[in-house]
């Protein structure tokens, strides 16, 4: 039977759309699959009563553990609500509701329904578009699922309708999902480390399940799946890129195992501070994990063997032209950042060493000077001054100086940026 024209249309929107949605949010080799078994033989050995209070304190961390707030409570909505704006070029969608109310919620849901919604993206009365990471959320076990259900049944109901997407044709065809999900929809994800500790496969199960950290930091093919050859080598699918955090990439920036679980637990480290959308990740989640799946997410991401940081390399550059970004530099940034980039506490990370300068794609060090940083509070009493966007003060080839003066000074980077990389980027921020 051929397939009707539209209906090719339709679900070859639908695969390109989930490559966006799943920036928004929020089969694996032999060795994967093991390693999951192993982490799920752990989870049930520590296996709670159904319905105890075990059962729900569990389900507590593990909904913190999987982000869950992050796209079902908005900043000043009741808890778990949903409302949260998943904005894309297709169009907008929406946190659900994921309260126990019965009629705007889950409150219907037995806690098979719950489980399929998570490993399958399918609910009682719909296919779920992937902006909800159920190709992540898959390789949850089910003693996890039914935990976190029992916390979410625990909560306020709250009578607050989901608001449907605001999709137009072709992308507003649910039912292309279920296409889509038979080729891309995977029962383990890639690994982009290497190890066989108890840790390291723990570490798997928190950072490939639970904390989805593939759907952003996984490049995209041509119908929106993760590709899963290029696992966690990065992907700039929202404003701010998800940057390469395996192992080679997380020493190309000069990351350690120490330094890496204080910025999970932090949100800030000598290699710089939580922002963009990685900011949530660590006010919502990652502050809460235990100090062991601190340990044990690191361990996953730089392998058993962690690889040396590398030290940054000395640049040759224009001297006219460095001397002109320091000029930059000294007026607009250097009363919060140190003249000699070190930085000042409770109000500015450290310029040199810092992971985003130092970073061989420039894209995320132009998007800041452009849009500048909000002021952030981390764990604890740490927090950061705002940073102001200089896109309205300086021009392209100005930016271009100074970017270009932060990365052969502090970053080990060639001074190699364009005013005309500048100005697309600041043309593409009405995108976002």
């Amino acid at each position: 039977m051929t397939t009707p024209r539209y209906l090719r249309t339709a679900l070859s929107g639908l695969a390109l759309l989930t490559a966006t949605l799943l920036a928004a949010c929020d089969g694996g080799s032999s060795s994967a699959a093991a390693s999951a078994q192993a982490a799920g033989q752990v989870a049930d050995k520590n296996a709670v009563k159904p319905g105890s209070a075990d059962q729900i304190a569990l389900g507590r961390y593990l909904t913190k553990a999987a982000d869950c707030a992050a796209c079902h409570t908005t900043a000043t909505g009741a808890p778990f609500a949903g409302g949260v704006e998943l904005a894309s070029p297709f169009g907008k969608f929406y946190g659900s509701n994921i309260t126990p109310d019965k009629e705007h919620g889950i409150g219907k849901w037995s806690a098979d329904q719950f489980y399929k919604a998570l490993h399958d993206g399918v609910t009682p009365d719909k296919h779920l578009y992937p902006a909800m990471p159920y190709t992540s959320y898959r390789s949850m076990t089910r003693a996890d699922t039914d935990a976190i259900y029992a916390y979410l049944m625990q909560q306020k109901p709250v009578a607050v309708p989901t608001r449907a997407p605001d999709l137009s044709f072709p992308y507003n065809m649910r039912f292309g999902m279920m296409f889509w999900n038979v080729p891309f929809l995977k029962d383990q994800l890639a690994d982009a480390s290497t190890g066989k500790s108890a840790m390291w496969q723990r570490g798997q199960y928190l950072s490939n399940a639970l904390g989805h950290c593939a759907e952003c930091h996984t490049p995209r093919g041509a119908f929106g799946q993760l590709d899963l050859s290029k696992s966690l080598t990065g992907s700039a699918l929202g404003r701010v890129a998800a940057p390469n955090i395996t192992p080679a990439g997380l020493a190309a920036v000069g990351w350690t195992a120490p330094d890496l679980q204080t910025f999970f637990a932090t949100g800030i480290a000598p290699q710089g501070s939580a922002y963009g959308e990685m900011f949530p990740v660590v006010h919502l989640s990652t502050q809460y994990l235990s100090k062991d799946d601190l340990t044990a997410v690191t361990t996953y991401l730089m392998g058993d063997q962690p690889l040396p940081p590398q030290p940054i390399k000395t640049i040759n550059a224009d001297a006219m032209e460095l001397d002109a970004g320091k000029r930059l530099y000294t007026a607009v940034c250097a009363g919060c950042h140190g003249f000699q980039g070190d930085g000042k506490p409770h109000v500015a990370v450290a310029m040199k060493g810092n992971s985003t300068v130092r970073n061989a794609d420039p894209h995320n060090l132009i998007v800041a000077m452009l849009d500048g940083i909000e002021a952030q509070k981390f764990p604890g009493t740490e927090s950061l001054q705002d940073m102001p966007g200089f896109a309205g003060q300086l021009n392209d080839k100005e930016l271009a100086q100074l970017s270009n003066f932060l990365r052969a000074t502090w970053g080990g980077q060639p001074a190699s940026i364009t005013a005309d990389q500048i100005k697309a980027l600041r043309l593409s921020a009405a995108a976002h």
